[in-house]
């Protein structure tokens, strides 16, 4: 044990290690993390009061696992997250395809070897990326894919068919003492369902007519869309009946979960000298683009509206700001109101429509634009405060505005507007040209959506006037 780590039977057995099933492992870790308050679920937003403590009594009640709710909920990330509560390092007996314990084999050949090798059969150490199988669930899936086969060049070197040895296992058993998560499980044919179903209960299968015994130690976790859960037919009854606990995901229920997946999963880049700086106001609109999609009747609300929208639309939004400072040749990469119609082509692919007429489906997002512009306009300023600076569009100015123009042309706007500046202060821009671009371009956006200003669109620029 140069290393710390038994290498034979005889050294584990020396060093007073104590095999744990995979639920009685994490079980044992969640406690550890609960006493320690380290957090159950790394990276995951707005879960904290709903959807964790369902899952905490699940892992303590050593329960199967499966996650309903619509595309963009988290559920696979959730699930890949779980092999977190495993154990850095288990043993198991070298060379083992099915990850077996040397205390507790399962495989014929395995008993086998220790027979043969007692003590000094050989150990290895296998971490937790090796612990966890995943499979998409589709029609064509077959009992060989998740459970195994027989294997004909097996048979053709003489042995019998109703060896064991003939057989060559699928993803659930080559996943022993480890967690295996079945996406979409309601897609798989029934007949492979009632497959599962004995792998999780019975422990045994049957291949080609012969049954075989397989008591494995795998927590099967699945995710499902509600609609396809709940329809009859979709899942036979038993095999529902043995998931413990059903956990019921959602979306985010306010708009700083929103952002905060947004931060965290969209690209970022390392570009050097140029600065992204994104006003926080211009985040909520991201967030409430999708949030307003969530609740549009002209939106299909069964297939749901995913984070990745928001989290698509910011990467747009930072990309066609990128794009401008690249053009004028400017150091400061900050989204304006502009820039947010090239989030169309982003959200367009991310939201199916109910049925509208062709062409329709753009002037539905420019409203679900406006009105996420105008929610978080109304949250950051009362039109009644700004009413001096509409007195002076009144007056007879104008402003005019584009996503191509340079942030120096706005600050020179400010200045010519009295009130204008109050406003933009009110948005904690400090001296930076373009943040104060951003903040004119929301303050007149928001004044025109409040019908205090009109707006006309000349060719890529629009000017709002009294």
């Amino acid at each position: 044990m140069a290393d710390g780590r038994a290498r034979t039977l005889g050294e584990l057995k020396q060093s007073g290690y104590k095999p744990l099933t995979v639920k009685e492992e994490m079980r044992k870790n969640l406690i550890e993390r609960i006493r320690s308050g380290q957090p159950v679920l790394e990276g995951i937003f707005g879960y904290e009061e709903t959807v964790i403590p369902q899952l905490e009594n699940a892992i303590l009640s050593g329960q199967d696992i499966i996650f309903l709710g619509e595309r963009g909920q988290a559920k696979s990330r959730i699930i890949r997250t779980l092999v977190n509560l495993l154990d850095e390092e288990i043993p198991i007996i070298a060379g083992s395809e099915l990850n077996e314990s040397p205390f507790e084999p399962i495989t014929s050949a395995s008993h086998a070897r220790i027979e043969q090798e007692g003590d000094n059969l050989e150990i290895e150490w296998i971490g937790r990326d090796r612990r966890y199988g995943e499979k998409l669930a589709t029609p064509d899936i077959t009992i060989a894919d998740l459970i195994g086969e027989v294997d004909p060049i097996k048979v053709a070197e003489g042995r019998y068919l109703s060896d064991e040895l003939t057989i060559h296992y699928g993803l659930i058993p080559r996943t022993n003492r480890g967690i295996f998560c079945i996406n979409e499980l309601p897609d798989l044919a029934e007949r492979i369902q009632v497959g599962l179903l004995n792998i999780m209960e019975e422990r045994d299968v049957q291949i080609r007519g012969y049954r075989i015994r397989m008591p494995l130690d795998v927590m099967i976790v699945a995710s499902a869309n509600p609609e396809d859960y709940t329809n009859r037919g979709r899942i036979i009854t038993p095999l529902k009946d043995r998931y413990g606990a059903q956990i019921r995901t959602h979306y985010p229920r306010n708009v700083e979960h929103e952002i905060g997946i947004m931060e965290q999963e969209s690209a970022m880049f390392q570009d050097g000298e140029y600065k992204v700086t994104v006003p926080h106001y211009m985040k909520e609109i991201v967030a409430e683009i999708t949030r307003l999609a969530r609740r549009s009747p002209d939106v299909n609300q069964r297939s749901g509206v995913s984070v990745r929208a928001s989290i698509a639309d910011y990467e747009s939004l930072l990309a066609n700001a990128m794009r401008r400072s690249i053009r004028l040749g400017e150091m400061d990469v900050v989204p304006r109101v502009s820039d947010l119609p090239y989030v169309i082509p982003t959200i367009s692919g991310k939201v199916e429509f109910e049925t509208v007429e062709d062409g329709k489906e753009e002037q539905i997002i420019e409203k679900l634009i406006q009105g996420a512009v105008v929610a978080v306009f109304n949250r950051y300023f009362n039109v009644v405060d700004l009413e001096d600076v509409v007195t002076r569009f009144k007056a007879g100015v104008s402003a005019e505005v584009s996503d191509s123009m340079k942030s120096q042309q706005y600050v020179e706007l400010m200045r010519s507007i009295d009130g204008l500046n109050r406003a933009v202060t009110k948005l904690d821009t400090g001296e930076n040209p373009a943040v104060i671009a951003s903040a004119i371009e929301f303050i007149l956006e928001g004044l025109h959506l409040n019908k205090r200003l009109n707006k006309d669109r000349i060719g890529g620029r629009a000017q709002y006037r009294g």
